[in-house]
């Protein structure tokens, strides 16, 4: 009988799984880039939340004292600032990664080169910056459990997947309502009918790469609230989210979000058998989906509504 006290921590790991997946997923199918620097976006956000946590922690706790107003600020501090470094690194790939060779031949495989120099560079940055000894970011959520239906909850836990749902709601709302949205959207299942409608891939790669930037850097401020912020911290995001978006389908944003859900629970129910073969099993399950379904989950999804 599978123990029911696993659904919280699969659901957090399917949270942040799915922030890094559908963002990898989203730059891939509407500018035809496989952002390998994804993973320095997740450690230079996680940096800017520590450096700002440190400024803004004292302000407040000697205006606010410890309250829950006090925890709110902190909270709102340490996410809001790790979306705008994610936004503003993400500016950076569009200028170095995309803008000077998106009309160029070999495109895709030019951007995967410079997206992997980037991220090796930005690593060794950090390590020049920071050191290599792992940094704490603030407990926004508190400490303590509750219990729903006798299944024990960590307040880090909830507040994780309460704040994925409601940021990834706003994000789809604002792709489906925005006349942005709709241009990004026309981009990813249609890039030559979107160019024939004067949507410019180049414009629409900006608000791209700055979203999905956001959304690795909220990933990035979440994760760390259980993990230290260091400078290969986004490394395992990075292989995480890559390998759930291929498990997804590639630039499928619902078989994405399928494929966290999935991944999520598989590593939580094989963790809690021998935590060694976590890894082993997650990507043994994706190579059999991959052999029999080449399209992923995205592919099955599209022959079912066909």
């Amino acid at each position: 009988m599978i123990d029911l006290s696993l659904l919280p921590y699969a659901l957090n790991l399917a949270a942040i799984y799915a922030l890094m997946a559908i963002s990898i997923s989203m730059i891939w199918s509407s500018i035809g880039m496989l952002n390998l620097a994804h993973g320095a976006t997740f450690a230079v956000s996680g940096y800017a939340a520590w450096n700002l946590s440190i400024i803004f922690k004292p302000i407040i706790l000697s205006i606010f004292g410890k309250t829950l107003i006090a925890k709110l600020l902190m909270g709102f501090v340490l996410i809001s600032s790790a979306m705008v470094a994610g936004a503003m690194f993400g500016l950076i790939i569009y200028l170095l990664a995309f803008l000077p060779i998106h009309d160029k031949p070999n495109y895709p495989v030019r951007s995967l080169i410079i997206t992997l120099a980037i991220n090796i560079a930005t690593i060794q940055i950090l390590l020049f910056m920071f050191g290599a000894r792992n940094k704490g970011l603030p407990k926004i959520f508190g400490f303590g459990k509750f219990e729903i239906f006798e299944i024990p909850i960590r307040y880090d836990q909830a507040g994780t997947i309460i704040s994925t749902i409601i940021i990834l709601s706003l994000m789809l709302s604002w792709l489906k309502f925005s006349r942005m949205g709709i241009e990004i959207r026309a981009m990813m299942q249609n890039p030559e009918g979107a160019a024939y409608s004067g949507i410019s891939r180049r414009t629409t790669a900006i608000p791209v790469l700055m979203i999905t930037g956001a959304l690795a850097g909220v990933s990035a401020a979440l994760l760390s609230q259980t993990i230290f912020v260091s400078p290969t911290s986004g490394s395992i995001p990075l292989i995480k989210g890559l390998t759930i978006a291929l498990l997804g389908g590639l630039g499928n944003v619902p078989g994405a979000m399928i494929g966290a859900v999935l991944i999520g629970f598989l590593e939580a129910i094989v963790g809690s058998i021998q935590q060694r073969y976590v890894m082993f099993s997650t990507f043994i399950f994706i190579i059999i989906v991959l052999i029999i379904r080449p399209r992923g989950i995205g592919g099955l999804l599209d022959d079912t509504r066909e």
